[in-house]
C-alpha cells in the first residue's frame, strides 16, 4: 500500500471503518469494456477480490457498491458474495452516499471508499477514508490517503481489505 498520508493516520482512520464502498469498473475489473458477439457486456472479477470481500463482511465490516454503469454481471457478482448495498447507474455518486448514510446510520469518518476517477472523487472526499488503484486518474490518486500496488481487477480491493482486517487488529482471524 502506497500512502499519501502518514501512515499511523490512515491506521487509525481504517480502525474506525464499518462500511466499503466500490466502484466497479478500474477497480473491481480492470477497467475495461467487454462486449460478446450478442452485445452483451462481460466483466471479469478477481477470486483474490471476492475472497477478501467476504473476509470483510465475516468480520463485521459491511460492503457496498456504488456504480456509474449498470450491468447484470454486476448485480450476479453481489448477489454471489453477499453484497446487498449496490447502487448502478449513478451519475452522481454523492446522492447515494448520502442515501446509504442515511439509511445505514454511518457517519462519513465510518465509510471507506475505492475509486479510480474523477466521478469518484465526491464520494472520495465524502468519507473518511479513500483508496484508489495503480492507474487511477493522476488526480484521484493525490487525493486518496492510500493507493493499492496490486492492479485493479487483480487483488487491488484484496489488498485494501486485508488493510481494513490489519488496521482492525483482525487480520490474524483471517489472514493465513
Amino acid at each position: 500500500m502506497l500512502f499519501n498520508q502518514a501512515p499511523d493516520k490512515v491506521l487509525t482512520s481504517a480502525a474506525n471503518i464499518s462500511l466499503l464502498l466500490l466502484d466497479v469498473d478500474g477497480v473491481l475489473t480492470d477497467g475495461k469494456l467487454y462486449y460478446s458477439s450478442s452485445g452483451e457486456e462481460i466483466k471479469a472479477f478477481s477470486t483474490l477480490d471476492g475472497h477478501g470481500l467476504k473476509m470483510l463482511m465475516r468480520s463485521g465490516i459491511t460492503v457496498g457498491i456504488i456504480t456509474g454503469r449498470k450491468s447484470p454481471a454486476v448485480e450476479n457478482r453481489c448477489k454471489e458474495l453477499g453484497i446487498t448495498i449496490l447502487y448502478q447507474g449513478q451519475q452522481d455518486k454523492l446522492v447515494a452516499l448520502r442515501e446509504i448514510l442515511e439509511q445505514h446510520n454511518l457517519q462519513p469518518e465510518q465509510v471507506a471508499y475505492a475509486g479510480d476517477d474523477l466521478p469518484d472523487l465526491p464520494v472520495i472526499r465524502g468519507v473518511g477514508l479513500g483508496f484508489s488503484v495503480p492507474n487511477a486518474h493522476p488526480t484521484v490518486r493525490i487525493e486518496v490517503a492510500a493507493i493499492a500496488e496490486w492492479p485493479a481487477g487483480q487483488g487491488a480491493v484484496r489488498e485494501i481489505c486485508d488493510f481494513l482486517l490489519t488496521a482492525q487488529k483482525k487480520g490474524s482471524d483471517y489472514l493465513a
